[in-house]
C-alpha cells in the first residue's frame, strides 16, 4: 500500500574513519512492517557495491562482521549489490544497514544507518451511507485497516459511541439511537492490536428524509 521510497547516500573516495553514519544524508528513516524501500548511494565510477543488514548489533564491528538479520525481518528483495537495492522490511524493531564500496578488492570506505520500523497505524473510513427517513435507525460501514481486535469511537460532535472487539472489516453497525434529523458522523479514534491513531476520519452525513403527512388516499374512477 506504500510506494517505494528512495534514500539515498553519499560515498566518498578519499580516506576517512572507517565507521560514520548515514543517517543525516538518508530521506527517511523510519519505515512501516510490509513497507519496501529503495535504498541508493551516488555512484562513483570504478567502484563496487555490496550491502548487508543487522537486526542485532551487539558486539558487532562493522568492518568485519556480515550481516545477520534473518529473512524473517528484512530481505532484499532483488541483488544485494550495486549502487542501488530494495529492501523489504517485515517486523518491527532497529535494524542497520551497511553499504561497502570496494575498488579492485579493496576498501576502506563503508557507510552505516540505522533504520526503525514501526506498525503503520489503524485507519478507519465510513461508507457514505444511503438517505434514511424519520423513524429509521442509522447503519453504516466501516472500512478498517490495520490488525483485529479493533475499537473505534463514532461521533457525531455531540454524542461518542464506542465499538469494542471488531475481528472483521467492513464493519457494520446501528448507531445507537435514532437520528431524527440529517446528522454528520466521523470516526475520532481508532485502536488496533498494535496501536491508536486519534486523527479523525473524513465526515459522512446521514441524511434523514422527513415522512409524508397522514392523509386520505382518495380514488377516483368511473
Amino acid at each position: 500500500m506504500n510506494r517505494p521510497k528512495h534514500i539515498f547516500l553519499r560515498l566518498l573516495l578519499v580516506a576517512i574513519p572507517l565507521l560514520m553514519t548515514m543517517a543525516p544524508a538518508m530521506a527517511q528513516d523510519t519505515v512501516y512492517v510490509g513497507q519496501s524501500i529503495d535504498l541508493s548511494v551516488i555512484e562513483i565510477p570504478g567502484d563496487t557495491y555490496v550491502w548487508e543488514l543487522y537486526n542485532n548489533v551487539t558486539g558487532i564491528n562493522f568492518a568485519t562482521d556480515p550481516g545477520n538479520c534473518p529473512v524473517g525481518e528484512a530481505y532484499f528483495t532483488g541483488v544485494s549489490t550495486g549502487p542501488s537495492v530494495n529492501v523489504m522490511w517485515l517486523n518491527p524493531g532497529i535494524h542497520f544497514i551497511k553499504v561497502t564500496a570496494y575498488r579492485g578488492g579493496c576498501t576502506d570506505n563503508l557507510k552505516v544507518g540505522k533504520m526503525t520500523v514501526v506498525y503503520a497505524l489503524p485507519t478507519a473510513v465510513i461508507e457514505p451511507p444511503p438517505p434514511i427517513c424519520v423513524g429509521d435507525s442509522a447503519h453504516l460501514t466501516i472500512i478498517l485497516t490495520g490488525t483485529a481486535p479493533w475499537s473505534i469511537t463514532l461521533t457525531d460532535g455531540v454524542n461518542n459511541f464506542i465499538f469494542n472487539n471488531i475481528t472483521s472489516s467492513p464493519f457494520n453497525l446501528t448507531v445507537p439511537g435514532i437520528p431524527s434529523v440529517t446528522t454528520t458522523y466521523w470516526i475520532s479514534e481508532v485502536t488496533d492490536a498494535n496501536g491508536t491513531n486519534t486523527t479523525p476520519s473524513s465526515q459522512v452525513v446521514q441524511v434523514v428524509n422527513p415522512r409524508p403527512v397522514n392523509s386520505h388516499i382518495y380514488h377516483y374512477g368511473p
